[in-house]
């Protein structure tokens, strides 16, 4: 008997015995949740919603994870940094999306990772799921994390994926930062073990001898450093702020090409003078100056709440352009996660 019916059987059974549910449902039967196309002719919605944000970052993690049965830079990743900020702070998609990294982490003895890329940047998605929920470091997380330092290499880094999928599958850097998150945010102190220590130590040297190729990197290093003020000095953290607040645009937004020079597949420059504001540049960069020390009441980040409030879609997402393709802006979902950080972070002080 295969798998299917299998479990048809059982739910039969369950209910001839009289069981309330059956949690066991076969992988391929999940049904998809339908969720309309990113795109930038999407109307703008009445007024702010962040459950409307969070049903939106439900429905295409929870897609992405079914369908793909693994972890992205752009979906799923930022999905457990940011879903637990809206309430409720559990649902049953984002359980669902957590089980399926803990189960990964949990097996990547049996089950190799496919890349080191995986390894760190799910042990950085969970330790912040782990922060933003129950406070406590999952055993599962810090053998993740345990397990990001086993990879690193002599220099500091990771072998990163390099795609030419700007801007978070482009280079080594990103990784670096991505794992300076992930041990920062981390509850427990364990950015304190001797593991993490060396590590640490290891990165501080890298970003020593390699300067970030672009304000994008910066800026995730800004945020980085919010955790760990060792990685840059004063003067750098302030010089970064002002760069970063130089770009706001006249409608109080940022734009994702002006953060960085990134060449479209097709060839073509991503033009930052023609590119209009969008929900990923804004919402990082409001989320990172907040995080970084600016007060609600500053003008850079009250024009950038301001922009977040009036530019969400319909659909609860906000839109923003693919630096690499037109095909389907899936940097949207990564861009809608941080513009849900920014608005809760300038509600709550700046610390979550």
């Amino acid at each position: 008997m295969d798998r299917s019916r299998l479990i048809r059987s059982i739910c039969t059974l369950a209910g001839v015995i009289g069981l309330a549910t059956v949690l066991a449902v076969a992988e391929d039967e999940k049904p998809e949740v339908k969720i309309t196309p990113n795109s930038a002719d999407e109307p703008f919605a009445d007024e702010l919603s962040l459950p409307k944000a969070a049903e939106f970052l439900d429905a295409v993690s929870l897609n992405w994870t079914r369908r793909r049965k693994c972890g992205s830079c752009h979906t799923n990743y930022p999905y457990l940094m940011a879903r637990p900020l809206v309430q409720p702070a559990e649902s049953n998609a984002v359980t669902e999306v957590y089980r399926f990294f803990l189960n990964r982490a949990a097996n990547w003895d049996r089950s190799k990772p496919r890349w080191d890329t995986e390894v760190v940047a799910t042990a950085s998605a969970l330790a912040f799921y782990d922060r933003h929920t129950k406070g406590r470091l999952h055993p599962i997380t810090r053998q993740a994390l345990n397990r990001m330092w086993t990879l690193q290499r002599e220099d500091g880094s990771w072998n990163w994926l390099k795609c030419n999928w700007p801007p978070a599958e482009a280079d080594d850097y990103y990784g670096v930062v991505i794992a300076a998150l992930g041990v920062g945010a981390a509850p427990d102190g364990y950015a304190r073990t001797p593991q993490a220590q060396a590590g640490l130590a290891r990165i501080q040297k890298y970003l020593s001898d390699n300067p970030a190729p672009n304000l994008h990197h910066q800026a995730m290093l800004l945020w980085a450093s919010s955790y760990l003020p060792e990685l840059i000095p004063d003067s750098q953290r302030a010089d970064i702020q002002n760069r970063l607040i130089k770009l706001q645009r006249s409608d109080g937004g940022w734009s994702l090409p002006s953060l960085g020079r990134w060449q479209r597949h097709s060839g073509e420059d991503n033009d930052p003078a023609a590119s209009p504001s969008d929900g990923y540049a804004t919402g990082l960069v409001v989320y990172v100056l907040r995080r970084s020390g600016l007060a609600a009441d500053h003008e850079a980040v009250q024009r950038g709440v301001q922009w977040l409030r009036t530019h969400q879609r319909r659909s609860g997402r906000w839109f923003t352009r693919s630096l690499n393709t037109d095909k389907r802006h899936y940097i949207t979902h990564a861009g809608t996660a941080f513009a849900v950080m920014a608005l809760r972070a300038c509600e709550t002080g700046g610390q979550e």
